[in-house]
């Protein structure tokens, strides 16, 4: 199935909205959605979080991006592990 690298920046730099809606209501799945999450990495000054998603379509993230659009700016990107990406190109690593 395809990962995503999200990238979520907190509106005014600040995290701790986003915590405390986090420790009340968890990641905020909605019900059904076909996402996983993987893992995550916080900036060490605690401006945005880097989320590993993995999902079939880059459209199954939009119902959860919904329901933390108040507090986040969102990038997502398309990713692969580098081991698959350097066998994609033939080159090996």
């Amino acid at each position: 199935m395809p990962l995503f690298m999200v990238v979520e920046r907190f509106k005014n730099g600040n995290p701790a909205a986003v915590g405390e809606r986090f420790s009340h209501h968890g990641r905020i799945m909605p019900e059904g959605a076909r996402v996983e999450y993987i893992a995550s990495w916080m900036a060490a000054g605690g401006t945005c979080c880097c989320q590993l998603m993995e999902t079939p379509d880059r459209e199954s993230l939009d119902p959860w991006i919904a329901n933390w659009s108040d507090l986040v700016d969102f990038e997502v990107e398309p990713v692969v592990t580098s081991a698959e990406f350097w066998a994609r190109t033939g080159r090996g690593q």
